[in-house]
């Protein structure tokens, strides 16, 4: 039986979503030789991004899986890379290389996506560019060695000021004023030349009147 002035519905709060999406990319077994044997671990390299311009990424070891991708993932999250997009894409082009890792970045039109493969690939859609190619030019399938030229290039990147912006739009605005008062000129200039128009046909015809009453 039920207790009386007891609420036996019990209350779960919903978990908090995370903030990140993350993926694992590489991970592996790893042994280490110590004095009473071989120690086995594993390496786990994960990626993380908000898909708004942030990304980072970061490797850890643990004894179990679980544990080495919430190291990773904690690590991953202090290292974070802050990136902006002008038109849908980067702002010029960009190549890095990191060791045997070559990676080529092109920004692109709108419309196109994200055309790249691999590791470069998972890192560009977690960041979250809209528009992209991608290119691994070295001949090295190390994952994590493309991650980091990946980053390399993503870092490098660089953006024009927000006071250069402000003043193209700041002149832009000033163009279009002025075309505003150019097109008034004109307005009124041709309204003038209507009005003297219009008075000469009324004289005219006043001249055709008098004429016609004689």
């Amino acid at each position: 039986m039920a207790i009386k002035g007891r609420n036996n519905k019990r209350n779960f709060k919903e978990k908090p979503q995370n903030e990140y999406e993350q993926r694992i990319i590489d991970l592996a077994r790893v042994t280490r030789v110590m004095a009473g044997g071989k120690r086995l671990r594993f390496r786990a390299c994960v990626a993380i991004g908000d898909g708004k311009g942030k990304v980072g990424w970061s490797v850890a070891k643990g004894a179990d899986v679980a544990i080495a991708v919430n190291k990773a993932v904690t690590k991953a999250k202090k290292n974070m890379t802050k990136l902006r997009f002008v038109k849908g894409t980067i702002p010029h082009q960009v190549y890095a290389k990191f060791k045997a890792a070559k990676v080529l970045l092109k920004p692109a039109v709108e419309g196109t996506g994200i055309i790249a493969g691999g590791s470069v690939r998972q890192i560009l859609e977690l960041a979250g560019v809209p528009n992209i190619y991608g290119k691994i030019l070295g001949a090295t399938g190390n994952k994590i060695s493309n991650i980091q030229a990946t980053m390399a290039a993503l870092q490098s990147l660089q953006y024009p000021d927000k006071n250069e912006e402000e003043n193209a739009g700041h002149g832009d605005n000033l163009e279009n004023e002025e075309l505003k008062e150019r097109d008034l000129e004109m307005e009124e200039e041709l309204d003038k030349e209507q009005k003297k128009l219009l008075k000469k046909e009324g004289l005219e015809e006043e001249k055709l009147v008098k004429k016609i009453k004689i």
